[in-house]
């Protein structure tokens, strides 16, 4: 496989009418209150600029422990590798959505994939050459409204299919924080659930290396996955295996794995323009 060329190509903006609203279109989708445009960082600036968003709901919001190099920035060693998806909003310029990606070229020279540090991914090796590896999502939390995530993932669409790229994986967190209580009981009760519904096939199934201990757990809450995990469900995406659990991150992590030709024909023009 060639290395794919870092930054990729500029994206188009998006931006909020009432027609894009109600109709399909191959550029990115448009969000409730004002125009935004997806990006991949060219700069380092434009890189610091999403560490400094991941910091701010990672730490600020869910408690996480970071080892942060930079004051108020979530870096690690893998960002220098990756490539960054921003969502800006153009009336303010502000960064209000991140992915990183983690393409197989990177991965090599990298060693691993992050995901390595949390599961054993031995049955997926056949996989590797084709699959890229999503991380650090996050939205501003003055913009969940679905838009943002929305423009990332018509993004990483375009990115797949115009690299010959067709697996996505990704650790998916669920925070360990509710109604006040540090527990993993909600992390247990989805898995509950979803094991049930959208249990990856066994030769794709993986180990957590730190699993949540969730046979000691109560499992049977009446409980939703998080919103972007429903979203990857949608999207035709796998659970692989039981959560891990991640410390520093005060969370619960699903690993999930989506395939493009899984993906529902209503979500295929959206995202990949067939």
């Amino acid at each position: 496989m060639n290395e794919l060329p870092i930054p990729t190509l500029p994206l188009s903006p998006a931006r909020r009418s009432r027609a894009a609203l109600h109709r399909p279109h191959h550029g990115q989708p448009a969000a409730p209150g004002g125009a935004i445009s997806a990006t991949w960082a060219r700069h380092q600036d434009e890189v610091r600029e999403a560490q400094r968003l991941r910091y701010q709901v990672f730490a600020g919001e869910m408690g996480a422990r970071l080892d942060a190099r930079i004051a108020g920035h979530d870096i690690d060693l893998f960002d220098e590798y990756c490539e960054h998806l921003i969502v800006r909003e153009l009336e303010s310029g502000q960064v209000i959505g991140t992915y990183r990606v983690l393409t197989p070229a990177q991965a090599r020279r990298v060693g691993s994939l992050y995901s390595d540090t949390e599961f054993d991914l031995v049955r997926l090796r056949a996989l590797r050459e084709r699959m890229v590896e999503l991380g650090r999502s996050c939205v501003h939390p003055n913009h969940r409204n679905g838009g943002v995530i929305m423009t990332l993932w018509g993004a990483l669409g375009a990115f797949m299919v115009r690299n010959d790229l067709d697996v996505m994986i990704g650790c998916a967190s669920i925070p360990m924080l509710h109604n006040g209580i540090v527990s993993g009981d909600v992390a247990a009760s989805i898995w509950r659930q979803l094991r049930e519904t959208h249990l990856a096939p066994v030769e794709d199934q993986v180990r957590p290396r730190l699993p949540l201990p969730v046979e000691a757990l109560d499992g049977c809450l009446p409980v939703e996955p998080p919103p972007l995990i429903k979203g990857y469900l949608r999207l035709g995406a796998k659970v692989l295996g039981p959560p891990a659990w991640d410390p520093d991150f005060n969370s619960a992590d699903l690993p999930l794995m989506m395939r493009l030709s899984d993906l529902p024909a209503r979500y295929r023009k959206h995202f990949l323009g067939d």
